[in-house]
């Protein structure tokens, strides 16, 4: 099944001394500007990785179109487009979704926090460090989702069991791993976020 989207897509971040940036006009900002067939655009304001973002776009718009196209956010992956492998989970206001599911216009005034927004600057997450430990990954194109998917669950659930690991990632597909290795990152992730304590 073909899905046809006429996009019209303006962005504007703004970053000024309360942490937001205006990359209106920077070298490699991508444009996407498709012409609209007609559809009202809608003017969205975010918060993408704590920095304040504007975006024009019409209302069929996904929320991962927006943020692959003109947010340059590329870490959350397109992986099935049905919401079904979870490649492209992100945390909207700190709960876990898949951003092929979601209108972009369903995020306005929203929180939303990808992959690139995980650790901090020169440090990374506990999470992703887990991952690199244990072998969570091989090709890493479920990586991401795999990840937020989990932070979601550690910031409800601090100390989670095998099975309750297994069950929050449960709409993450991996085609390369299994999942042992993935579900012991998270437990190692857990005790390293509560200081190392079981």
């Amino acid at each position: 099944m073909e899905r046809k989207v006429n996009l019209h897509l303006d962005v504007r971040v703004a970053c000024g001394t309360a942490g937001e940036c205006d990359m209106t006009g920077m070298v490699g900002l991508p444009s996407l500007l498709l012409h609209s067939n007609g559809d009202s655009m809608s003017a969205l304001s975010m918060q993408i990785n704590g920095r304040a973002a504007q975006v024009h776009t019409e209302p069929s718009a996904l929320l991962v179109e927006i943020l692959r196209g003109p947010l340059a956010v590329t870490g959350t992956h397109i992986g099935c487009d049905t919401g079904q492998c979870g490649a492209c989970t992100v945390l909207l206001d700190g709960q876990a979704v898949k951003s092929c599911n979601v209108l972009a216009v369903q995020a306005r005034g929203k929180s939303i926090t990808t992959v690139e927004g995980l650790a901090s600057p020169g440090q990374t997450h506990p999470l992703q460090q887990a991952f690199m430990d244990c072998h969570g990954l091989q090709c890493g194109f479920c990586t991401p989702g795999m990840l937020m998917t989990a932070a979601c669950l550690l910031s409800k659930n601090p100390q989670p069991s095998e099975a309750q690991i297994a069950d929050a990632l449960e709409g993450n597909l991996c085609r390369c791993t299994g999942y042992v290795n993935i579900v012991a990152a998270v437990k190692q992730a857990s005790v390293a976020m509560a200081g190392g304590q079981k």
